[in-house]
């Protein structure tokens, strides 16, 4: 969310950077804002005029009453009551723009940074570059599910039955692959600096609303019935909520954390045949990474992100690129971003495993996350990446390391989390 100081000072710059985003639709609300806080601004200096007034009245009463002018006293006596009446319609008018005010500035995006790429949508995203080689091998690779299923590793229909669409059961091999994935992604964080972190699997309406724009709710998070209370679509939601209304010393930054949590996502709408099997699930685990930080040092901790992740990949034999986000493929709180596509030998194509952000002060200020210290106080900055993400990054990793008999090959540095085992073979 944006200062409304800087809207108010900076119409023209806010208005390009909605136009850059390909949201005209929003344009109005630029000046409809700056009105009412005006309005606002005017409503609270007729308020505080009026507060001041009434200690002056109250003297000149008692003096009155004092000289026995009690005409003159009682006529400033109604004078405070009307005064009275007016504050509280004054302060009351204050709330509701204020209300309103808030509803806007929720709407109007972050000014992004000068080096994201413009376009429409995700279809004018940019390659920045590619690591390993990818292959297409020689022998068939066969859907994700259908790999899973040589090894006993999958049951869907089952689960359908127990839960409905989108959900899967993972057993023997490919459950173990998958939680070693998970377990070997908190280490290589963990030895890269990172705390580790576990946090609430929901979160308050008031989180949310920090945390993610109203768009993103809406298709995103499941809401408990009769509660005020979330089921988190992501670890980075409720860890950027730890911060809450909070001021955090500056000799405390930054703060570098990775977080395991299940996920659940409504995933609305229709994503495309090859997003059948467990593409797109109501229910995942994943690490992540979450970095709070003074504003000046969020660009570099943005770099060091998303080349976290890279260097996991390298060492897991899944050949990846790096696609920067253009202006249009930006979540309204983001001001840069780059997502992490792994490479689909069977579809010869990359697909999305992860996304790395800098979303500014756009958290801070709705959360009211500051710090302070002796050069200032101001905002924090926040940043997430993921680390991985299965079953989609299992889906990379089984098509990637699948051997023509059917074997599947375990990297090294997988390997003291699978029992030592080279590979893992078929039922």
């Amino acid at each position: 969310m944006l200062d409304i100081k800087f809207v108010r000072e900076n119409p023209e710059i806010v208005k390009e950077n909605i136009k850059k985003k390909f949201q005209d639709y929003k344009l109005g609300l630029v000046d409809e804002v700056i009105q009412l806080d005006q309005s606002r601004r005017e409503s609270q200096q007729e308020a505080d005029g009026l507060r001041a007034s009434r200690k002056t009245l109250s003297k000149e009463i008692g003096t009155l009453m004092a000289a026995k002018k009690k005409d003159e006293a009682d006529a400033i006596k109604q004078q405070v009551i009307d005064n009275a009446v007016r504050l509280e319609a004054l302060e009351e008018l204050e709330r509701s723009v204020a209300e309103k005010i808030n509803e806007i500035m929720m709407q109007i995006p972050s000014i992004i940074h000068d080096s994201v790429p413009i376009g429409k949508d995700d279809s004018e995203n940019v390659e920045l570059e590619q690591y390993g080689d990818p292959f297409v091998p020689a022998y068939e690779i066969p859907y994700h599910t259908d790999i899973m299923k040589r090894f006993d590793g999958i049951d869907i229909e089952s689960a359908a039955k127990v839960a409905g669409n989108g959900f899967y059961y993972l057993m023997g091999d490919i459950a173990r692959l998958h939680s070693a994935v998970i377990s070997y992604a908190r280490d290589f964080m963990i030895d890269r600096g990172f705390t580790y972190c576990i946090p609430p699997y929901m979160i308050r309406g008031d989180v949310v609303a920090g945390v993610m724009s109203f768009a993103e709710m809406e298709s995103m998070m499941y809401k408990i019935e009769g509660e005020d209370l979330y089921l988190i679509g992501t670890s980075e939601h409720s860890m950027i909520g730890k911060y809450i209304d909070s001021i955090i010393q500056e000799d405390t930054l930054p703060h570098a954390l990775t977080s395991y949590s299940p996920c659940f996502r409504k995933e609305k709408g229709a994503h495309g045949i090859e997003e059948r099997g467990v593409y797109r699930i109501h229910q995942f685990e994943k690490q992540e990474m979450v970095v709070v930080c003074k504003p000046e040092d969020s660009m570099a901790w943005y770099d060091k992100l998303w080349q976290h992740t890279v260097d996991l990949f390298v060492t897991l034999d899944v050949p990846i690129r790096t696609l920067e986000c253009c202006s249009g493929d930006l979540a309204d709180l983001k001001v840069k971003s780059v997502d992490i596509e792994a490479w689909s030998p069977r579809q010869q194509k990359y697909f999305e495993v992860g996304s790395c952000s800098n979303l500014g002060d756009a958290q801070a200020r709705r959360l009211k996350i500051r710090y302070v210290g002796e050069e200032g106080k101001g905002y924090v900055h926040t940043l997430n990446n993921t680390v991985v993400a299965p079953p989609r990054m299992l889906i990379a990793f089984l098509e990637n390391n699948l051997n023509a008999d059917g074997s599947v090959s375990i990297p090294v540095a997988l390997r003291p989390y699978m029992g030592n085992k080279t590979a893992i073979l078929p039922k």
